[in-house]
């Protein structure tokens, strides 16, 4: 087939550079701290791209392996005379391979270390700056409370949590601590917090809400977008003025969404990925695109049944089949097996690939029609407003409940299989059947059509003068006043 033009997304950068070490006595900065699993990571950058495109300085605070696991995997070329990163050094750590739980528990060593070895770095590095600073932001995820609580030592310093889950996960974490029912058909079905979370990281988790508390937060930044979940937020908002906590709520994303443009642009970092040149020769909508993120471990029992139920459906595909991270994502991984033969048998309909993706522009190309995922909340962001449709296969983590509000609440989405049946295989027939029902079948006219229509609610809302984009602006102007 001929090349197709497509619709593609990219960051917008407005404002002129403005050098992190250029701040003055009448300044303000911003320092950003992310939990250092890539879809925290990403997400901090991407609101640190926001802020320093208002030249305000941001100092992104991490270790070295992690600031590199960022930069390398970022969907847009980072400025660095914008967003200054702190390599801090990280303690030797072990880096296993995953095991065969569900919930990625090999990267617990390396998230220990890594929030651990911070705590002192950011206390030196807020007491350098708060003797410039008119004004020290501290933007961090809550999951590195212990890393930031310090910061109350400092009298002109404000400081927020960036929450890179989405508000229903933490309206399911509020609801089962509290002991909640709520008759509400849209919150019914929402999984019970404690069938997700592993004690090991629960006992984590607990750790830092101890912090937390210790926490003079001034407000609550959230990548996600009111057009859907006003509710959970609203949820969310009322619960803290029962607590008297009554702080602020800002809901800003999807904060990957920004502009369309139609013409091809290759990154500066080279070129344009292979797998964007096969989709070129697809028709519209007829490519199901396939991805589990970057922390999902899947027995090689399970990735032959997804082979098979794949070829079984003759639905054209796009595979990215990567083991999940290590601790350290530069060593090196397992390389999942196929069945025999089964490139060769599908290599005029899919196409596998084991590398990192671009994942924004592949659900931005035209002819992708759906997208079988995890549910990882950055993963379902992007998803949705790119008006893709999703069959949500979730393993772990928030994702169960991504899953919810994905297929039941907001209708965008077919399931592969029920929560309830989490720890079954998932057999090739199953497989096939839920393929074809989210691209052939008349249901899939429903859903592709929900999916669309959400994706530009999505896009408008981010763009001048949508509500996220006010949100957006009334937070930048709140943190620079």
């Amino acid at each position: 087939m001929a090349n197709q033009s497509q619709e593609r997304f990219h960051k917008h950068n407005s404002s002129s550079s403005s050098s992190s070490s250029s701040s003055s006595s009448s300044s303000v900065v911003v320092v950003v701290v992310p939990f250092p699993a890539q879809s925290h990571l990403n997400q901090l950058l991407q609101i640190s791209h926001v802020i320093s495109s208002h030249n305000i300085p941001v100092h992104f605070v991490s270790t070295s392996v992690h600031n590199s696991q960022v930069k390398s995997r970022a969907t847009h070329v980072v400025n660095q005379e914008r967003i200054q990163f702190h390599d801090f050094p990280a303690p030797h750590f072990l880096s296993p391979l995953p095991n065969d739980t569900k919930f990625p528990s090999h990267l617990m060593p390396s998230f220990e270390a890594s929030v651990e070895n911070l705590r002192e770095p950011f206390a030196d590095l807020l007491t350098s700056l708060s003797k410039t600073a008119r004004k020290i932001v501290v933007i961090h995820d809550p999951l590195t409370s212990s890393v930031v609580h310090e910061s109350c030592r400092f009298p002109n310093t404000e400081v927020y949590n960036f929450h890179c889950v989405s508000s229903a996960f933490r309206f399911a974490r509020r609801r089962d601590a509290l002991g909640l029912k709520i008759e509400r058909p849209d919150f019914e079905n929402i999984p019970r917090y404690e069938e997700f979370m592993p004690p090991e990281f629960e006992a984590f988790v607990a750790r830092e809400v101890r912090f937390g508390k210790k926490i003079r937060t001034s407000g609550h930044v959230y990548n996600t977008c009111r057009l859907i979940e006003s509710a959970f937020l609203d949820f969310m908002l009322e619960r803290d003025k029962e607590t008297q906590e009554n702080l602020k709520i800002w809901a800003v994303g999807p904060l990957e969404t920004v502009t369309i443009f139609k013409n091809r642009s290759n990154k500066a970092n080279g070129g344009q990925h292979k797998c964007l040149e096969w989709l070129d020769k697809q028709r519209p909508n007829s490519v199901l695109y396939v991805s589990f993120g970057t922390t999902t471990f899947m027995e090689n029992e399970q990735i032959r049944e997804l082979a098979l139920g794949l070829e079984q459906s003759e639905v054209k595909f796009l595979w990215v089949l990567r083991d999940a991270d290590k601790g350290n994502v530069f060593d090196e991984v397992r390389r999942p097996k196929l069945p025999v033969g089964f490139e060769e048998r599908v290599k005029e309909k899919g196409m596998v690939v084991r590398d990192w993706v671009p994942q924004l522009e592949i659900l931005g190309h035209s002819s992708t029609g759906g997208f079988l995922s995890h549910c990882g909340w950055n993963s379902c962001l992007e998803s949705l407003s790119l008006g893709v449709p999703i069959a949500a296969w979730p393993i772990h983590s928030d994702q169960p409940v991504n899953a919810v509000l994905i297929t039941e609440v907001l209708k965008a989405g077919v399931v592969v299989r029920n929560w309830a049946q989490r720890n079954e295989l998932v057999s090739s027939s199953m497989i096939s059947e839920v393929v074809k029902k989210l691209m052939t079948s008349e249901k899939s006219d429903e859903v592709r059509k929900r999916a669309k229509e959400l994706g530009f609610e999505l896009r408008k809302a981010t763009a001048e003068g949508g509500v996220s984009r006010k949100e957006l602006d009334c937070f930048i102007a709140h943190i620079n006043r």
